[in-house]
């Protein structure tokens, strides 16, 4: 008896629409502004938002529209920091990707998220940590 290593058309094309309608419900969630309320919300131009996008210091989803989302709470001083530090250590720019981690249960953080770890003050090389491990 051999086990089956991969999944089906049929569940591959399952997961695929399950992934799709994730990401278009996270980027409709209530703590998710616009370059143009970032911007605001910093005091700096929108194209100083989109710059950081582009160089990973922030997260920025792609909508289906075209337009760029992001959570707010990256903002606060514990992530603000620690962005591009942990997408590094998971060893990627992929903004939902560094999304997904900082909001999935880690155990290696007694069972919080990273982005809730952050914000109640554990330390940075632990969350680091947890994301090399994430990326092994």
């Amino acid at each position: 008896m051999t086990d089956v290593l991969y999944a089906t058309v049929e569940e591959t094309a399952a997961l695929l629409r399950e992934g799709k309608g994730y990401r278009l419900e996270r980027l409709q969630a209530a703590d998710m502004i616009t370059v143009t309320e970032a911007a605001s919300l910093l005091n700096v131009d929108a194209s100083t938002i989109v710059t950081w996008i582009s160089g990973g210091r922030c997260i920025g989803l792609a909508s289906p529209d075209g337009t760029l989302r992001m959570p707010r709470w990256q903002f606060e001083p514990s992530a603000w920091s620690a962005i591009q530090r942990i997408a590094r250590s998971l060893g990627t720019q992929d903004p939902w990707q560094i999304l997904d981690f900082l909001e999935t249960l880690a155990p290696a953080l007694e069972g919080l998220t990273p982005r809730v770890a952050l914000e109640r003050g554990t330390a940075i090389e632990r969350v680091l940590a947890a994301a090399i491990d994430d990326a092994h």
